[in-house]
């Protein structure tokens, strides 16, 4: 099984990007901890960061016939993006959209996910867990 791990904008900046809010962790430490994750379940990981756009969109659709899931932290593209969402529907791959803190107690305009409605689920709020949280979704949903 392979799981393509998604990341949008400003998600390189973990660690020192207002840890308050999304923790003290980088981003490579979260990858470090999923790659164990992933190991334990005989699972391979790709993981992907950009903050561009277009850029996003071209790794989901390469991920057609390569991937059988992935798991997105599409970040602030999570409200704006359409683009994204075409893409993931388009390619018609399993996605669980995670966020680190939980975009429904936040500003109104991040209580709103034009992503979601293109995914299996969405996991929110529990900081690096909701990783592990979204990779344990995956897997569970493709064993089906």
């Amino acid at each position: 099984m392979k799981i393509l791990f998604l990341n949008g904008p400003n998600i390189n900046l973990l660690g020192s990007r207002e840890p308050d809010k999304y923790g003290n962790k980088t981003l490579k430490d979260i990858e470090e901890f999923i790659q164990k994750e992933a190991e334990k379940n005989n699972i391979s990981v790709t993981f992907y960061q950009s903050n561009i756009e277009g850029e996003l969109v071209n790794k989901i659709q390469e991920a057609k016939g390569l991937y059988d899931g992935i798991v997105m932290n599409p970040a602030a593209y999570t409200h704006t993006s359409v683009a994204i969402r075409d893409a993931l529907l388009a390619v018609e791959i399993p996605t669980v959209e995670i966020h680190l803190s939980n975009i429904h107690k936040r500003e109104e305009f991040r209580k709103i996910s034009l992503t979601a409605p293109a995914c299996i689920g969405q996991i929110t709020g529990f900081g690096e867990n909701s990783y592990k949280l979204g990779l344990i979704a995956i897997i569970d949903y493709l064993k089906k």
